[in-house]
């Protein structure tokens, strides 16, 4: 490898060069987001800093998010509105993939 090789490959989607369409798109999404509050701490998603991960490719998108607590008993109602409001926005099937990261309350208000 030489200096003026990339040590890897970007991944297939996503684009080195910055896309102010895709990043106003990812922006949507957020927003879209916020109407998903958890239940049990009536703040949103976005706020609580639940949503890692928004990929935004040309044919689906994938949101990675976690959760409040580990056995969240509005796990499957939260996943299914964070996927319905990203698709309200986007014209393609989006994924929700749940991770494994602990939420930490610390984190809640740093997109505020």
């Amino acid at each position: 490898m030489t200096d003026t090789q990339p040590a890897a490959a970007p991944d297939a989607g996503t684009d080195a060069a910055f896309d102010p369409q895709r990043r106003a798109t990812e922006l949507a999404i957020l927003d879209a987001l916020r109407a998903v509050v958890d239940p049990e701490i009536g703040m949103n998603v976005v706020e609580l800093a639940l949503i890692r991960q928004v990929l935004l490719g040309p044919a689906s998108t994938e949101i990675k998010m976690i959760l409040t607590t580990p056995f969240c008993p509005y796990a499957g109602a939260m996943i299914q509105q964070v996927k319905e409001q990203a698709e309200s926005v986007v014209d393609h099937p989006v994924k929700v993939t749940l991770l494994a990261e602990r939420w930490d309350p610390r984190d809640a208000g740093l997109m505020w």
